[in-house]
């Protein structure tokens, strides 16, 4: 099973408007992946918030995903699930990581604040994609937590793509034809691309995952 979550604001108690850019945003990429799971009995599904932000210590975005969990739970079955998602999206899959069912994240910008926590990550797999030039949620918050994550036992890195923005416009062919090869990967059904794959399991030199590893141009992009 693959969840969907899409970004939003740091606040805000009302609903997302019917036009939602953020849930917009995420139609590409829902569409990647449907593709590349096709004729495999891969669920594709995308949270619906109840409000527009995350809301403190509310955490509502999290608290949707945790719901949304539970009842794809309800309907499938005890199935693994692969969460993605951007931006607050990617601080709530983060959250609701803590699921038994979820398996791995992939974080595309995620907003990372210092002290997220990050215990229940442990045994699980998390992939974060960060834009060098995202000016709306730090690179270096995504470095950090997958350090902090590796030394509380998941298998975590960041990847950095030098000219990516927050938006996920600028290379965005990379974005997501990346994101559908890892989500692939992590589900098992291909093999993860070799960067993403050496530096989920420790091959990349301490600096590289520590600092972030640079996603060159590639067959991705095709």
């Amino acid at each position: 099973m693959v969840l969907l979550l899409h970004g939003g604001r740091e606040d805000g108690l009302e609903p997302p408007p019917a036009l939602n850019l953020p849930s917009a945003r995420m139609l590409p990429f829902a569409r990647a992946i449907a593709r590349d799971t096709a004729g495999h009995a891969v669920v594709l599904g995308s949270v619906r918030y109840r409000h527009r932000g995350w809301n403190g210590e509310r955490d509502d975005a999290a608290q949707d995903a945790q719901r949304a969990l539970d009842e794809l739970s309800e309907l499938h079955g005890p199935v693994p699930v692969v969460l993605v998602g951007h931006s607050m999206g990617g601080r709530a899959a983060l959250r609701a990581a803590v699921h038994p069912h979820v398996r791995s994240v992939v974080g595309l910008a995620p907003w990372c604040p210092d002290g997220e926590p990050v215990a229940h990550l442990a045994g699980k797999r998390v992939v974060l994609l960060h834009g060098g030039r995202d000016r709306v949620t730090a690179p270096s918050g995504s470095q950090n937590l997958a350090a902090r994550a590796r030394e509380a036992g998941a298998e975590a890195c960041t990847l950095l793509l030098p000219d990516g923005d927050h938006a996920m416009l600028r290379r965005a062919a990379a974005w997501h034809a990346l994101t559908t090869q890892v989500v692939s990967g992590l589900l098992g059904l291909a093999p993860l691309p070799p960067l993403v794959a050496s530096a989920l399991t420790g091959a990349a030199s301490e600096e590289d995952t520590s600092l972030g590893r640079e996603v060159p141009r590639g067959p991705w992009e095709a």
